[in-house]
């Protein structure tokens, strides 16, 4: 029996080792598999929002290098601010042709190259941008008659008929600019391919990242793609600043002949390198994404025991999830869901807290739009500042103060847990406190430059508009051509449309040395004057509007700031007041609008009313009118910002009402809540489900990319 018993205890023994080996090796198996299958995951998924990190920055660079280019694209195509303005919102209109069939659509293709594609049609676009600088020849402006280098006496500005002489422009007859006048639409046919290619981003970008990422991950995931993508605007204004001051045609001309600095208003800088450095940048980030795959494994929980059981999830959602998207694209043309489309829309706009919403944002984002487009412009005609310093002002002192903007709002956001009242309240103090600060623009500008003949008489005294005459008595016997721009500084700080006007008949010195002597117009403005000369360029701001510059400056990043502090909940508020079944629809909705009626429209509308402030066009062959010379800066000013105030101020008014609207539906939805016992105040933060974060992403992007 001991024998037997022995025998019997060690088979017993031998079955329960190899049982637990047995287990010990199924255990490593199924730890092991997961593992490489989360390694993979995780690896193919961080490749992925780097390339897309990548992706943002470029396509907001790309923005900001229009922006910072404003004024060089008007000078050089001898455009208006008002052309300016239609050939920016070209970008808008690309991003309208296929913003629905994106929508429809993007998911059912490869996401990852689609993207790809994205990037390299605005690669494209950045290139086509670019194309004019090398057909149009070089870049020629006003200038006086050439005089021999070295020569202590040439060709007299006053003694010389300068109707006949003319201005120093190509060979060829005075209409060989026709071909070359409309080289501008190049530039918007490459701001619409920018707008296609950059459609697709956001939506199919975010929505991967959503499909195989953990639900708590997204967010952050979301929050990296926003800080990278406010680096690009930084980076190209910086650019901008750079290339500003770098002649347009450099390394194809002798720069030693060029008698213009930064500060003329007819300088244009290199502006197309910087498109070419956006049209590599694109092409890079567009690359990677060739490489990725189609679909992920779905990044799961690390919590033990839920391996297996989120693996059998993520199959039945991937299933159900493909099984939806096949019904749903086998529904697209059906009628009844066009129905449904209709009724849905219906329900969205007869929210009164939604539509009060849109048209609050309708005409702020007009007024933000406007005012973001022409403000580099405005530093430069108000203040005398070069673009390259406009530019560097925006790049390091107003984005950065956006940036903390935004950050702070989120920071307070999530540390008070604010619900939608509360939310409400922030969102429209913090805006309206920005408006107010503001409002001290009007206080901080500077008078008009003093042009004889077009903003003072030629003895010194103030004119009216109705008055601009450029002849007097001192230049009468001159025969100076009226549409000639080459102002000179006098020795009695006045500026004259040129050496003719200033009645000059002497020269010394050559290119930007050159000194005109025996200004008649200087003499007779005061007799005591000994040396009656000139020298190239418009006489310098004073200092005072140089300290207002600055002032302005600290007004614009106290405003800039508060205005970005409560652009996070503005936006959470919005998805807050409608139902959850109609989310997307009203994102949507809220996109449509603002691009269709603000992004396109409002830089064409502000800079009409800019181009009835300009004192003197420049003429640019067989009589078409060029870009604006001089501008008058209290008109200017006035109607600049007045039109930004005009547009702000009723939205606040609004904003009283969907305050009313907002607390009265929380209220009520409060104690319907109290009586069934439930909590009261939910934040704004909590209410969120996982799968907003998409939805909440989406339209904040989606306008953060309209305004660079």
């Amino acid at each position: 029996m001991t024998v037997a018993d022995n025998e019997l205890e060690n088979m017993h023994k031998s079955i329960m080792e190899k049982k637990a080996e047995t287990q010990t090796m199924e255990d490593e198996t199924d730890q092991k598999l997961p593992v490489k299958t989360k390694a993979s995951c995780c690896k193919g998924l961080k490749a992925f929002l780097a390339a897309l990190a990548f992706t943002y920055f470029s396509k907001v660079f790309s923005g900001a290098m229009m922006k910072s280019s404003f004024t060089q694209l008007e000078r050089r195509f001898g455009i208006s601010s008002s052309t300016a303005g239609f050939m920016d919102g070209g970008f808008e209109m690309g991003n309208l042709l296929v913003i629905a069939f994106v929508s429809y659509f993007g998911a059912k293709f490869h996401r990852p190259k689609v993207i790809a594609l994205g990037c390299f049609v605005m690669s494209l676009g950045s290139v086509l941008t670019a194309m004019p600088h090398f057909f149009m020849g070089y870049y020629r402006y006003d200038t006086s008659p050439r005089t021999p280098d070295n020569s202590s006496s040439s060709v007299s500005p006053c003694l010389a008929n300068q109707t006949t002489l003319g201005l120093q422009r190509r060979p060829g007859s005075d209409c060989d600019e026709t071909v070359t006048s409309y080289a501008w639409i190049f530039v918007l046919l490459g701001n619409l391919l920018r707008g296609i290619g950059e459609t697709p981003i956001t939506p199919l970008g975010i929505s991967y990242l959503d499909d195989f990422s953990r639900e708590e991950d997204t967010p952050f995931y979301v929050g990296i793609l926003h800080t990278i993508a406010m680096i690009g605007p930084m980076a190209g204004f910086l650019l901008g600043s750079v290339l500003a001051r770098i002649y347009v045609d450099v390394g194809f001309v002798d720069l030693g002949t060029i008698t213009i600095t930064p500060t003329d208003s007819r300088w244009v800088g290199a502006w197309w390198l910087g498109f070419l450095a956006a049209a590599v940048t694109n092409l890079l980030s567009g690359i990677p994404f060739l490489f990725l795959p189609k679909s992920l494994e779905k990044e799961v929980g690390n919590a033990p025991g839920t391996k297996k059981l989120d693996s059998v999830k993520m199959k039945d959602h991937n299933n159900e999830s493909h099984k939806q998207l096949s019904e749903t694209q086998k529904e697209v043309g059906n009628p009844s869901n066009l129905k449904g489309f209709f009724k849905s829309l219906k329900r969205v706009l007869g929210n009164g807290r939604y539509f009060t919403l849109l048209c609050i944002s309708l005409l702020q984002f007009n007024s933000f739009i406007g005012y973001l487009t022409y403000n580099t412009k405005y530093m430069e005609q108000q203040y005398g500042q070069p673009a390259s310093k406009s530019n560097l002002v925006t790049g390091v002192a107003i984005l950065p103060a956006v940036c903390i903007g935004i950050f702070t709002g989120g920071l307070i956001m999530k540390k008070y847990k604010l619900n939608v009242i509360a939310a409400t309240k922030m969102a429209f103090t913090t805006s309206f406190l920005a408006f107010a600060i503001s409002l001290f623009y009007m206080t901080v500008g500077c008078d008009n430059r003093t042009v004889a003949g077009l903003t003072v008489s030629y003895d010194g005294q103030p004119i009216t508009r109705d008055a601009i005459l450029l002849s007097s008595q001192c230049n009468s016997d001159c025969h100076c051509a009226t549409n000639q721009w080459n102002p000179v500084c006098g020795d009695n700080g006045l500026t004259y449309v040129s050496a003719c006007f200033a009645g000059c008949k002497d020269i010394t010195g050559s290119r930007k040395e050159t000194v005109f002597h025996n200004c008649s117009c200087i003499e007779s403005m005061d007799s005591v004057v000994i040396n009656s000369s000139a020298v190239l360029g418009e006489c310098p701001r004073s200092d005072d509007c140089s300290r207002k510059f600055i002032y302005f400056t600290a007004i614009k990043v106290a405003s800039s700031f508060f205005y970005a502090l409560g652009g996070t909940s503005f936006f959470m508020i919005m998805i807050r007041n409608i139902e959850p079944e109609l989310k997307s629809l009203a994102v949507g909705l809220h996109m449509l609008v603002m691009r269709a009626l603000g992004g396109i429209p409002a830089p064409a509308y502000f800079g009409a009313v800019i181009d009835k402030a300009c004192l003197k066009w420049a003429n640019t062959g067989c009589r078409r009118q060029g870009a604006c010379r001089l501008y008058d800066s209290t008109v200017y000013r006035y109607s600049f910002f007045g039109l930004v105030f005009a547009l702000r101020a009723p939205s606040y008014l609004l904003g009283l009402v969907f305050f009313y609207l907002v607390k009265k539906h929380f209220e009520r939805q409060n104690a319907d809540a109290a009586e069934n016992g439930m909590k009261e105040g939910v934040a704004l933060n909590g209410e969120m489900k996982p799968n907003d974060s998409e939805r909440t992403a989406s339209p904040h992007e989606a306008d953060m990319d309209t305004c660079i």
